[in-house]
């Protein structure tokens, strides 16, 4: 195995069970030095978890695990507590402004156990 693919499959830290998280609410953890807020959502009988930094670019504090968690359409998003601004579960996009953006993180639930690897946004 190449050092670039080792270095991609030791980037998933296992972080918590997917059953300690409440669904549709946000929960903060520190993943690879960052604090990452996750965030459980149920897509009929399955688990989707979504990990996105948990710092709000508008706020200028680390609010985003507090946020309410919403539906626009297809969208799965969380609404920032402090100025209430929707960032895109996702891709950790801006709905209302584009220009800014929180970092979006992968995500894999194996054995019950919720990883969380590297960014991709």
């Amino acid at each position: 195995m190449s050092p670039r693919a080792l270095a991609r499959t030791t980037d998933w830290q296992p972080v918590c069970k997917v059953a300690d998280l409440e669904v549709d609410r946000g929960a903060t953890a520190l993943v690879h030095g960052q604090a990452i807020a996750l965030f459980r959502l149920l897509d009929g009988e399955a688990d989707i978890v979504y990990a996105l930094g948990n710092h709000d670019p508008f706020a200028k504090a680390s609010v985003i695990s507090k946020g309410i968690v919403g539906q626009r359409g297809d969208v799965p998003f969380v609404a920032s507590p402090a100025h209430r601004h929707a960032f895109d579960l996702r891709t950790g996009k801006c709905l209302e402004d584009p220009h800014f953006s929180v970092p979006a993180y992968a995500v894999r639930v194996d054995d019950g156990t919720v990883y969380v690897g590297p960014r991709l946004t």
